[in-house]
């Protein structure tokens, strides 16, 4: 009985090792400036100013379509990559064709939902998840 609760105590012991908040991430922290902590991502400075999200906290579906970005596909919907106009303009403008769109599935949906991630050729990422109304920086 001892050597299950040692044996219980050690993988206990290992488990909350591996989710302290200063343990290696394999993320990477390059861009994370003195003073943060190990596991945040610094803003970028095309996100100063605006709501973001890590990628970590999107949706599962926008994780998806993020991993297919990285990829360069293929891509479900036929209007992925399309230029984004940012007509709304909710995000910072410049000229046309420097941000395209792609779509994040919508459980549930007949249609390709309200959800997307917008890219930049600057390497930024946004997601909305209310068809451009409100747009939160992504950070990677």
């Amino acid at each position: 009985m001892s050597r299950l609760i040692a044996g219980l105590l050690v993988v206990l012991a290992v488990l909350l090792a591996g989710c302290s908040p200063t343990a290696p991430t394999g993320s990477g922290t390059s861009g994370t400036p003195t003073g943060a902590s190990a596991g945040s991502v610094a803003t970028p400075g095309w996100a100063e100013g605006m709501a973001t999200v890590p990628e970590s906290r999107l949706p599962a579906e926008a994780r998806r379509t993020l991993a297919l970005i990285d990829r360069g596909g293929p891509y479900p919907y036929a209007r992925d990559g399309i230029v984004f106009g940012n007509f709304e303009r909710h995000l910072p403008k410049h000229q046309r064709g420097y941000y395209h769109e792609y779509t994040v599935r919508t459980p549930g949906s007949r249609d390709r939902g309200a959800r997307r991630i917008i890219t930049g050729q600057g390497g930024e990422f946004y997601y909305t998840g209310d068809h451009y109304n409100s747009f939160r920086a992504v950070l990677r």
